[in-house]
């Protein structure tokens, strides 16, 4: 879940978005649906004679593989998706999971001569490398005119390099909420979620005083802990350093990031309010920072993560969204909460007709409504139907997401080259690892960004 910031033009002000964001994401009504274009999912079209909202050829006989970071319920939910375009197709449909080292698994298999036909890219920068290297194939006519139909300038381009469009964002994510057990917080007495991180800090020591585990934090995925920062440095630093740490033309060793490393001590650096103290949090995979909060005798209270964090409250628990689990913006650490967005890219590494096909349905209504049914995903597709969301909060951030045109930050460590922001055991994944686990030096981990960050930049 995870390109420099200078390479990206479609960056705005960040504050315009927080707005937004902040009057959707409370769990209140979300208005009437917008007008999709497009006909629910049960429709199809193409030369096997089924009817949708887009033609695709018949590919009967052939089979495509697809490559993406997804397990367990995204992976189930994504499925369903390749299903239909098997029903429309004829086409068999191999998925393969990559494995967090994303790039480290597609350039194995591009170098052996073997790559999947698409392929799913959780890093902008990782794009953008490949499309230098000559990997990815341009999309075609069909793919392009989805596109452009149902997605706005900003998400066309961020799948672009140099001018050519390489990608679809099919599957986004707003990564600046923070999902609580509502009963937890009903227990220790809190009236409602914190708005700025000094109530936050309050309202974890309250929860651990009243015997809950406060914050449960997916320390073993590295990429959570970059989100953490990018959150807490956009909210204090501003939007124009936030871009310039991005594209590294300031140094991880600036006062900036010191001050927000110092910040996330305030939390790391209190074994009480962490669900298994530090320890435990570094031995805590993403899926089980979320399960622990809404299952077992004794959960935790919060936890930290995107809006996919629904697809593992609604597969691995038995709690309900908007009843038992409850959402609210990250708190502000600044003048106003974060808006971080981040998102998957679709990608063609094959020519041919096949790998255009899945491209030109990734990008099409009927694609997103199907996936938007099952639950824990949201669109940046602006024609779809919002009704089509599974639940009454996902809908909500979806269209806070969509209703926020191109004004977002996309998500830092997704901007940097992969051996920086991408890939698990190195870089910043392994630095704000050891940061974690040792939460007083400050100083320490600056220097170790920089040098990593130095070497990635350098040679990326």
């Amino acid at each position: 879940m995870r390109s420099t910031g200078s390479k990206i033009r479609t960056h705005r002000t960040a504050a315009a978005t927080a707005v937004v964001l902040a009057a959707a994401v409370a769990l209140g009504g979300c208005g009437g649906s917008d007008d999709g274009n497009s006909p629910g999912p049960g429709g199809s079209s193409g030369s096997t004679g089924a009817k949708g909202s887009v033609e695709l050829p018949n590919l009967k006989g052939r089979t495509l593989e697809v490559a993406a970071v997804w397990t367990g319920p995204e992976q189930d939910n994504f499925t369903k998706v390749l299903d239909e375009f098997t029903r429309r197709t004829g086409a068999k449909v191999d998925f393969v999971p990559t494995g967090n080292n994303t790039s480290t698994f597609l350039g194995t298999r591009i170098e052996g001569g073997k790559p999947p036909d698409v392929a799913f890219l959780p890093q902008v920068g990782v794009l953008h490398q490949f499309a230098e290297k000559g990997w990815l194939k341009p999309l075609g006519a069909d793919a392009q005119a989805q596109l452009t139909k149902n997605f706005s300038k900003g998400w066309q381009q961020l799948g672009s390099w140099k001018g050519k469009r390489y990608g679809v964002y099919a599957k986004a994510a707003n990564k600046s909420l923070i999902w609580y057990n509502a009963k937890a917080f009903e227990a220790a007495g809190i009236s409602g979620p914190p708005a700025t991180w000094k109530d936050f800090l309050s309202t974890a020591q309250t929860l651990s005083d009243s015997g809950s585990p406060a914050v449960s934090v997916g320390g073993a995925d590295g990429w959570t802990l970059t989100d953490w920062f990018e959150n807490v440095y956009l909210s204090q630093a501003g939007p124009e350093k936030y871009d310039r740490l991005a594209a590294h033309t300031i140094k991880w060793t600036d006062p900036s990031v010191t001050v927000a490393l110092t910040t996330l001590a305030q939390l790391w650096g209190k074994d009480d309010l962490l669900a298994g103290g530090r320890k435990g949090a570094l031995n805590t995979e993403f899926p089980k920072s979320v399960t622990q909060v809404f299952s077992g005798a004794a959960p935790a209270a919060m936890v930290y993560e995107g809006d996919f964090v629904t697809a593992n409250i609604n597969a691995d628990t038995k709690a309900k969204l908007g009843t038992d689990a409850k959402v609210f913006p990250f708190p502000a650490v600044g003048a106003r909460s974060p808006v971080v967005s981040g998102g998957d890219v679709a990608v063609a590494l094959k020519g041919g007709e096949g790998a255009q096909a899945l491209l030109t349905f990734l990008a099409s209504t009927d694609a997103a409504q199907i996936w938007a049914a099952q639950g824990g995903f949201i669109s940046p597709n602006k024609a779809m139907d919002p009704g089509t969301y599974k639940d009454e909060v996902t809908r909500t951030i979806a269209k806070a997401l969509v209703s926020a045109g191109d004004a977002f930050r996309f998500d830092m460590s997704d901007q940097a080259p992969a051996a920086f922001g991408g890939t698990q055991g190195i870089g910043e994944w392994k630095d704000l690892q050891d940061f974690l686990r040792d939460p007083k030096d400050v100083a320490g981990t600056q220097k170790k960004l920089e040098a990593d960050a130095a070497k990635a930049y350098g040679s990326g």
